[in-house]
């Protein structure tokens, strides 16, 4: 396990070529990049290993918007990165509610609580589960998910995800990296 000294984008590089050697000697197969723009995916063009891309769903910083560029999506999905754009996993309608009537929700709770982690935790166990339930990663199976704390990576994880229904089947394998100094977001 390695820690970063602080969360950030500088740590992108090392977090990717942490997150392949550690999937080369583990012998898994997938792995999961959380990247809203795709610039943080672009780099595992290459990598020979099945890459799943998530990012934000249309609307999500501007009504009918999509986050990612169609060129870069376009480029992704030919080098074989699949591309998910949808819902965030813990946010979803509980967002809406808080929007509409305030109030915290469980969902929001559950991701305050894997926050303490970091942000690039919480974010890595979210787009698993994302990616699993569109299909993208195959159940039972242990990944390594890369995600970050804003723009690029800083975070690496392998797990076991679960399907949104039974979240909290969902297994932490191990921490692959992690920054040690962190905001609450």
């Amino acid at each position: 396990m390695v820690y970063w000294e602080k969360e950030g984008k500088e740590n992108t590089w090392e977090t990717i070529k942490a997150a392949i050697k550690f999937a080369e000697d583990k012998g898994i197969s997938f792995i999961v990049v959380a990247s809203s723009s795709g610039a943080t995916a672009e780099k595992f063009i290459g990598c020979d290993k099945k890459v799943v891309c998530v990012t934000y769903q249309a609307g999500f910083r501007e009504p009918g918007q999509a986050s990612m560029e169609k060129e870069v999506k376009e480029r992704l999905q030919q080098a074989n990165i699949e591309v998910l754009s949808t819902t965030h996993l813990m946010a979803g309608l509980d967002r809406a509610l808080r929007f509409k009537f305030q109030g915290v929700y469980p969902s929001e709770m559950m991701a305050a609580t894997l926050r303490m982690f970091g942000q690039g935790v919480k974010v890595c166990v979210e787009v698993a589960g994302m990616a699993l339930d569109a299909g993208l990663i195959p159940y039972g199976e242990e990944i390594v998910v890369v995600a970050g704390s804003g723009k690029g990576a800083d975070t690496a994880l392998s797990l076991v995800p679960a399907h949104s229904q039974h979240f909290f089947e969902t297994k932490i394998k191990e921490i692959i990296c992690k920054p040690r100094e962190f905001e609450h977001h």
